[in-house]
């Protein structure tokens, strides 16, 4: 018989377990190098990095601190003694610990209303004064009270010259309906001749049902979750700390928590949660319905979650709910992902681990809004 045709000899136990062997040795080496790349890189998962928040017991004073400063724009650094000195009494016994984690920062102050604006005051003749009713986006959580949309818009009102314009900033971090319509009740000591609503997506009043379905999610915005479970422990450095794992799970979980978000945006303007839609929808018409019976005018503008601004934008349907709605309703509005879509959303943002609107945000959206204002206005 040719040699050549003759079938192999079968492996022995002995050979079976070294090629065994060195498969397993492959893998490790391989693990081993991806380990060591990581740990040169520093790479620390996401749910490690975080913000922090110092206030004091009033809430008249609050701090949004931040691990990093890529842009330059948190103007205070704990990491300063006299820094520190000054924020002590916000929180004397965690100050350090998030100097250490967290140590850039950016102040609020907040007037008897629980507003980052000034104590409301007559209105001066010849004033065309404009409210910026909202959430934490009009607030402008992490963004330097110069920086934030309705300052923009004031400034951008008066550029044009003509009549005198002031810009009333009523956001609120964490205010949902039904919150948000006591938000407006205390705006109106503004007297305001416009009313500015700047709706961000998870702004509804959710029906119990749907409520008690939420899972956790990190809402696309900021990840409250990470924020609780992590507190003031530093990021893993340790030798036993492995980042492959860290890494291998933090993308995991990127995934499940970022599906599970995008469907409960869907679901909030959805059947899920029908009743509470419904309720949102007429807590903004009376707001419509109370700034006409004023003489006054009302505009919804619809802040776009800063995830994807592309052509493929995740919640295109909940914006297309909100739009008819107000067509239906003969709100005036406008849809702010217009003056955004195409930009990378990481160049919009707050911080890596803070999807809020940035100061370049801001400048965008003031620059849109001023020109429905003056139309609504004249």
């Amino acid at each position: 018989m040719d040699p050549a045709l003759a079938e192999p000899a079968p492996h022995t136990g002995g050979e079976t377990l070294i090629r065994l062997c060195l498969v397993g040795l492959s893998v490790v080496a391989t693990l081993a190098v991806a380990e060591a790349g990581l740990r040169l890189a520093r790479y620390a998962p996401v749910r490690y990095p975080s913000t922090a928040r110092l206030h004091d017991r009033d809430w008249t004073t609050l701090l949004d601190c931040y691990p990093t400063n890529p842009r330059g724009h948190f103007d205070i650094d704990l990491r300063t003694p006299a820094a520190r000195e000054r924020y002590r009494h916000l929180a004397p016994k965690r100050i350090d610990a998030i100097a250490r984690r967290a140590p850039y920062a950016v102040e609020f102050r907040y007037n008897r209303l629980g507003f980052r604006e000034q104590a409301p005051e007559p209105k001066p003749a010849g004033v065309v004064r404009v409210v910026m009713l909202g959430d934490s986006f009009t607030e402008g959580q992490g963004v330097r009270e110069s920086d934030t949309c309705p300052r923009r818009l004031e400034a951008a009102l008066n550029e044009a010259g003509g009549r005198h314009w002031q810009v009333r900033n009523c956001g609120r971090r964490a205010k949902d309906f039904p919150e948000l319509s006591a938000s407006f009740e205390a705006a109106l000591q503004y007297d305001p001749d416009v009313v500015v609503y700047a709706m961000v997506l998870n702004d509804p009043e959710r029906s119990p049902e749907f409520h008690a379905r939420q899972t956790w999610v990190n809402d696309w915005i900021l990840d409250q979750g990470r924020m609780e479970m992590q507190g003031d422990a530093p990021a893993p450095t340790g030798a036993l700390d492995s980042r492959l794992w860290a890494f291998a799970r933090d993308r995991w979980s990127t995934f499940e928590i970022g599906y599970a978000s995008t469907r409960w945006y869907l679901e909030m303007y959805d059947t899920p949660n029908r009743d509470g839609w419904e309720r949102t929808k007429e807590r903004i018409r009376q707001m419509d319905r109370r700034m006409r019976a004023r003489g006054g005018s009302f505009v919804l503008a619809l802040w776009p979650l800063l995830v994807d601004l592309g052509p493929v934008y995740p919640f295109e349907r909940c914006h297309d709910t909100i739009r008819a709605f107000c067509r239906t309703s003969g709100i005036r509005f406008d849809d702010l992902r217009t003056i955004l879509a195409g930009r990378p959303a990481d160049s919009l943002i707050v911080h890596a681990v803070d999807r809020h609107p940035n100061e370049e945000a801001d400048r965008l959206a003031a620059r849109e809004l001023a020109q429905v204002v003056r139309s609504v206005s004249r």
